[in-house]
């Protein structure tokens, strides 16, 4: 027995140590199998070999002290975007940052969606222990992103109800090269509408990642291209004729061509939910001057004194690639999401995501894009810029009750509360206000004034810088700040009515740090 025991010994430890060569040897098959893959997904995104080395070795790092479940070449593909986000050495002009690597070209090589994407590269921030500046960019890529696909839903109605719908587009004639230019159709122009959209957004940072003011920027966008689509001579081919801002005289035979286009903002907010004074200042200080500004770079062609004739035939051809030009260098440059996905065939698949409003219906939605539709609900319930949730409200437990409700109806709807409820006050104390502040022993008043003024002096520094672009103006500015003095001494005359009502009759100015407190809040 003594001797059996050690030989039966020897031949457990073989077994164990071909049961371990074996596993070494699948990890180094996996290893193989993974690192062809990588080198394939760099060779298509012709990537640079710094960056291409360097999220190799921070993806073998990250993997020897992690578990990375799930598909490996997706965890490569956030190490390669961090790597490609690096500033980068040029021969001409010192170092920029990133290197013109496209996001959505990654994840389509990498065969991952985007909402796949954030998900993890909120796990490799943690695991990398990434800067702060960094991960800020992150949030605010997905804040955008989340902002454009609510918006997005709420583009393609609004564009049928102004312009016919693409799929009545009449099939084109071939004609040669050197034929008349042919006018642009439904389809191109819907294309057109949402790129010119995204491209304008992009410049205005203060913008971008706002849900209500993105939305006014949309309408204005679809102003100016329907004052365009008035002046074509195909006009009837590509306006839906029961559309309500329609010219009255649109249906005549006697209609003529308009010297300057009209304006439809009005209309547009109060067919589809948005703020007439919030969206004519976006058109007045944001937007017209940004056309403009298209029209002098000749990115769009035509007539730079009313910002029309870009859709006219000879005209719209080039703006539209000049558009989509000018909008990739800047996606590349900036390394923001191109926003274009939204357009493509393959937006479901790509983003995670979307119902399309504009394909052909088949009466049947598939399994997978049900879960898709899920997997964007659920994306949106947890973004923060989106979806409204307190701890006193508890309203992240609680089921929306109108299946109807979009993020963007209920931020409408609490500005044109606010609105209504500010109408008629003064951004001043009111009579019975003053009258409170003159009985107290010390009369804060003055210093009330003061730190009003002070608060103003710092609200103007952070909203308007000099020289930065997407910065409110002057005027947006005091409108602003405006509507905040009202609200302030409403909301101060509110709590000094309360605090008498509790206290009784005493001396108020005793709690002077109150006058302070309540600004802030």
């Amino acid at each position: 027995a003594a001797l059996l025991a050690p030989a039966g010994q020897e031949e457990a430890e073989d077994e164990e140590d071909e049961g371990k060569r074996e596993e070494e040897e699948e990890e180094a098959e996996a290893e193989r199998d993974t690192r062809q893959r990588y080198e394939e997904l760099c060779g298509s995104l012709n990537m640079d070999e710094r960056a291409r080395e360097e999220a190799w070795l921070n993806y073998q790092s990250m993997k020897r002290n992690y578990t990375l479940e799930g598909d490996s070449l997706h965890w490569l593909a956030c190490s390669l975007y961090v790597a490609c986000r690096k500033a980068v050495p040029t021969v001409s002009r010192g170092t920029v940052e990133g290197n013109y690597v496209s996001l959505i070209r990654i994840l389509r090589c990498s065969g991952q969606s985007l909402i796949e994407f954030f998900n993890k590269m909120k796990k490799w921030e943690d695991m990398a222990n990434l800067p702060s500046q960094f991960r800020e960019r992150t949030a605010r890529l997905e804040r955008n992103f989340t902002v454009s696909a609510v918006i997005f839903k709420k583009y393609e109605p609004i564009f049928q109800d102004i312009f016919k719908h693409p799929q009545e587009d009449q099939p084109r004639q071939q004609r040669g090269r050197k034929q008349r230019r042919q006018p642009c159709t439904v389809s191109e122009v819907f294309q057109f509408c949402w790129v010119l959209f995204v491209y304008a957004k992009g410049n205005f940072p203060m913008i971008s990642d706002d849900l209500v003011n993105s939305y006014h920027l949309l309408l204005c966008v679809l102003d100016l291209v329907y004052g365009n689509a008035l002046q074509c001579s195909n006009r009837k081919e590509l306006l839906n004729l029961n559309f309500k801002g329609l010219p009255e005289d649109f249906h005549s035979k006697d209609n003529k061509l308009l010297s300057e286009p009209p304006c439809i903002i009005e209309k547009l907010c109060s067919l589809h939910d948005g703020l007439v004074l919030e969206a004519k200042g976006i058109k007045e200080h944001f937007w017209k001057p940004y056309a403009r500004k298209l029209f002098e770079k000749k990115i769009l062609k035509g007539k730079e004194e009313t910002l029309t004739g870009f859709l006219d035939p000879g005209n719209f051809g080039e703006s539209f690639k000049a558009v989509n030009k000018a909008y990739e260098e800047y996606v590349l440059s900036v390394g923001n999401l191109d926003e274009r996905i939204f357009l493509g065939d393959d937006a479901d698949e790509e983003i995670g995501t979307l119902r399309r409003y504009l394909s052909t219906s088949s009466g049947m939605e598939t399994a997978e894009r049900v879960q898709m539709k899920y997997s964007l609900q659920e994306h949106f319930e947890r973004t923060k810029s989106v979806g409204i949730a307190t701890p006193l409200t508890g309203r992240k437990y609680v089921k929306e009750s109108d299946p109807c409700v979009s993020p963007l109806s209920i931020a409408t709807y609490s500005l044109t509360r606010l609105h209504t409820m500010l109408t008629g006050l003064k951004n001043a104390p009111s009579e019975n206000l003053e009258h409170i502040l003159r009985a107290c022993s010390r009369d804060p008043s003055l210093s009330i004034a003061n730190r009003v003024k002070e608060m103003y002096e710092t609200y103007c520094q952070r909203t308007q810088v000099q020289g930065e672009p997407g910065t409110f103006s002057k005027d947006i500015v005091g409108k602003h700040f405006r509507l905040a003095e009202v609200l302030y001494y409403k909301v101060l005359e509110s709590i000094i009515e309360q605090e008498k009502r509790r206290l009784g009759d005493v001396d108020l100015s005793v709690s002077d740090f109150s006058w302070s407190g309540t600004y802030e809040l």
